[in-house]
């Protein structure tokens, strides 16, 4: 039984409650996340909790062995394939011994065909999850699927073992246990992460220095990300009507795509340097995205913010201003970047404020910086400013 991505039931008359899910996520192998799992378990076990250890694997290093004393074992269950036996977790056993915690090792792990259930770990967890079973796990940052290419091309290391995204976004907390590259590198020339023969070519191939900071960097913006999507969801379903300003994100409202240039570049310098997100909003009418006249500005524009690293998206109303900073608070934006020029279609009507005034007005009520960018010549011919 493989469930889909979707929210966990509420728990009901008919529908006993998931356990809850702890992923202790790691840039590489001896970071120390086996270690960070069991210390939990015990300070969990101290508190009196019912904890197992469904499945940990010491890979025979005794301080991680240390750490297992005291805490329930359960046995695991030997599988046989061609010609070898290979320990695996019992789910069965776990799944009648009814922990109140399971501890459970590598869920990136490939179950030998025929060892039970599932032919993966994260498979095994899901259940025990959806039984009620709270579980603690470990992973690595390569096995995540989204990330599993980037990584092959990174470290020029095949990664066979993936786990759905889904499955660790689904953890009710994912804690990164971390380690500089020079102390990991450290750590494995002394033979504390792989056997002495084995460190040589490890030190020389995927623990090569250029490939843990590229790794570091994957899992940081990993948890990162999970931690905004949590903020985010206390945000919406609290109702916050303030900014959040846990990271910096730029939108740029793209009210003339023949600007595009000038105003994107210009977003982009900004964004970089506070190391936030850019993303455009093209802001549209009644009639659709705004020129429609201007089709190869748009496209253009369009090109370039995916050159720049940022994101596009469309939005077709009746009120730009509203949209520019509707949108901006919907997804906790910190600095908008508006051009100072606009169509003349949206100048200013008597008794009415331009677009930019209602921008300035609408982004101070809602805490959010504009930058009002100056304009720059039209690249479409006419010698004049674009707008």
């Amino acid at each position: 039984m493989t469930p889909g991505p979707g929210p966990a039931e509420a728990p009901g008359a008919d529908v006993e409650p998931t356990g809850r899910f702890r992923v202790y996520l790691g840039a590489a192998p001896g970071v120390g996340k086996t270690v960070a799992m069991l210390e939990e378990g015990q300070r969990r076990r101290a508190r009196g909790a019912d904890v197992v250890a469904g499945f940990v694997e010491t890979h025979g290093r005794p301080f991680t062995a240390t750490h297992l004393q005291g805490l329930e074992v359960v046995p695991r269950r030997m599988a046989s394939y061609k010609g070898r036996v290979y320990p695996e977790m019992d789910l069965a056993a776990v799944l009648a011994r009814r922990p109140t915690l399971a501890l459970v090792d590598e869920l990136a792990h490939t179950n030998v065909p025929g060892s039970g259930a599932h032919s993966k770990r994260w498979e095994d967890v899901i259940e025990l999850l959806d039984a009620g079973i709270s579980v603690i796990t470990t992973v690595n940052i390569q096995h995540l699927e989204s990330l599993a290419d980037t990584v092959e091309r990174i470290t020029r290391v095949p990664v066979r073992e993936r786990v759905p995204d889904w499955v660790v976004r689904r953890a009710n907390q994912i804690e990164l246990v971390d380690s500089s590259p020079e102390q990991l590198r450290r750590r494995m020339a002394h033979g504390n992460i792989y056997p002495l023969e084995k460190v040589g070519t490890a030190l020389t191939h995927f623990f090569r220095q250029e490939n843990l900071v590229a790794l570091r960097e994957l899992a940081l913006r990993f948890v990162a990300d999970k931690i905004d999507e949590t903020v985010q969801t206390h945000f919406d379903q609290h109702g916050l009507p303030e900014i959040w300003e846990t990271a910096e994100r730029i939108l740029v409202g793209l009210a003339d795509p023949r600007q595009g240039d000038a105003l994107l570049r210009r977003a982009a310098r900004i964004a970089a340097r506070v190391k936030g997100e850019l993303l455009v909003l093209c802001l549209g009418g009644d009639d659709g995205i705004v020129d429609r006249r201007a089709d190869a500005a748009l496209a253009r524009a369009r090109q370039l913010t995916q050159d720049l690293g940022g994101r596009w998206v469309e939005v077709q109303g009746t009120d730009p201003a509203a949209d520019l900073v509707g949108f901006a608070r919907t997804h906790q934006i910190t600095q908008i970047v508006v051009g100072a020029t606009l169509p003349a279609r949206w100048a200013a009507l008597p008794g009415r404020r331009t677009l930019v005034e209602r921008v300035l007005r609408e982004a101070a009520l809602a805490g959010i910086d504009v930058h009002i960018i100056a304009p720059r010549m039209d690249p479409y011919g006419g010698g004049g400013p674009a707008g």
